[in-house]
């Protein structure tokens, strides 16, 4: 009967622990990066290592405008919207 009872104690606690990960959202850079965006492109983007200016072709999203995270405000707003190579928005 103890055993059972551990059993099932640690099949919860897993099952707990699985979907509250499963909440978590990816973050669009690890630690230590930002990310940056492909001149021109709706679909470009790139992380750079703090520090570091964008390569050639990327250019710092806007202030205030940064997405943060996979599917976040900014992220499904820089899919539909384009920056040139000064980083000012440009139309389609």
């Amino acid at each position: 009967m103890r055993t059972r009872m551990m059993a099932m104690m640690s099949v919860a606690g897993l099952s707990a622990l699985f979907l509250l990960g499963g909440c978590a959202q990816d973050a669009m850079c690890s630690s230590g990066e930002y990310p940056v965006k492909a001149v021109r492109s709706t679909t470009g983007g790139a992380c750079v290592p703090d520090g570091q200016e964008p390569p050639a072709g990327y250019v710092r999203y806007p202030a205030g405008k940064v997405p943060q995270h996979v599917d976040d405000k900014w992220d499904k707003y820089w899919s539909e919207h384009m920056l040139d190579e000064k980083g000012n928005e440009i139309a389609q």
